[in-house]
């Protein structure tokens, strides 16, 4: 059966090395990203492809952090560009293997962004953009960033939303950094969570309709606390008294709970059975594409690859959900053949 991988992460040759002069050295995530030679290495990264069948395929995008986290915007713009470019040229060359590509923008870029944003998309065949939790601590709802989600709804092409809490957020307000890695293992989760919340209590999609957002790894914490976000929100301003959110909630057009399911999920769980089922049970099978970011696993690019499917495989649905899950409904909404 096809499988479209539509999350996976690469820095093409000519990024790495633009990106090892701009950002000096290589901490933290960078240094974890530098550390897989499949992200750097496309020779490894093809033969381990070939370890899953011809009918495997991967939507390229560029490994955290987003452009906008490392420099100012005009070298944030090139970086932006570079990366663009460097990925659309793996997908000529080899389109059995990279059928597109997701181009990640500079939001501080107030200038550049759409145009990049349109550039990718109409003259490099980008099928989407992708952008991060939080714009170096500010959220994604900011006005200053508004007209971006527009110009890309206007474009016909979703939004992927990656996570980028790092350890400047600490776990505790007595404390200056998050130990222990939390901002990533349970920070990543709870961030892409808190930007769906944002994106919905500010009116986002009443503004734009047709907008389409992909949160990555299988949507955060946003499915096992469904109990939370429906009949939890539906009281929301009964545990707030400095600000009044009750008229809030008779303005947005849908109940909170309905906004949270018109997001779309991957299926990026590390092989997590559970969940997957979760996550599955809460967007349902039209919302949900086949993911594994590759090559972020120990094994430095197949383990999630083969967890990923083996979850998918055992899962109790028909062949035909199957087919939506591994491929048919990023087809359709990426607009692949």
């Amino acid at each position: 059966m096809r499988k479209v991988d539509i999350f996976t992460h690469i820095w093409p040759e000519t990024f790495h090395q633009v990106l090892l002069k701009r950002a000096g050295q290589m901490k933290d995530i960078l240094r974890r990203s530098e550390a897989i030679p499949m992200m750097t290495n496309l020779d490894m990264r093809l033969r381990m492809m070939d370890t899953f069948g011809d009918g495997y395929q991967q939507i390229l995008s560029l490994a955290a952090p987003g452009p906008d986290s490392l420099l100012d915007p005009k070298t944030a713009r090139e970086l932006s560009k570079i990366g663009s470019d460097g990925m659309a040229e793996l997908c000529r060359k080899y389109p059995e293997r990279f059928p597109s590509f997701i181009a990640s923008i500079a939001m501080i870029d107030a200038e550049g962004a759409v145009e990049e944003a349109r550039r990718a998309i109409k003259d490099l065949g980008a099928c989407g953009i992708q952008i991060y939790t939080n714009v170096n601590g500010k959220p994604l709802d900011s006005a200053e960033f508004r007209h971006i989600f527009k110009a890309v709804e206007g474009f016909g092409k979703p939004i992927w939303i990656h996570p980028a809490r790092t350890a400047k957020f600490p776990d505790y307000q007595t404390e200056e950094l998050s130990l222990y890695e939390i901002w990533w293992t349970f920070g990543w989760p709870y961030e892409s969570s808190a930007a769906q919340a944002r994106i919905i209590f500010s009116k986002m999609f009443d503004e734009i309709p047709g907008m389409k957002i992909i949160i990555h790894h299988a949507g955060g914490m946003t499915p096992f606390f469904e109990g939370r976000v429906g009949p939890g929100m539906d009281q929301l301003g009964a545990r707030t008294s400095s600000v009044d959110y009750k008229p809030l909630l008779k303005q947005l057009k849908h109940r909170p709970l309905d906004y949270f399911k018109m997001f779309y999920a991957d299926t990026a769980t590390f092989g997590s059975q559970a969940a997957l089922e979760c996550a599955l049970s809460f967007y349902g099978v039209e919302h949900m594409m086949f993911a594994s970011d590759c090559p972020f696993d120990p094994e430095g690019g197949p383990m999630y690859i083969r967890e990923t499917i083996r979850c998918i495989d055992a899962l109790d649905i028909s062949n035909e959900d199957r087919e939506k899950l591994y491929y048919k409904n990023a087809c359709k909404m990426l607009g692949i053949k």
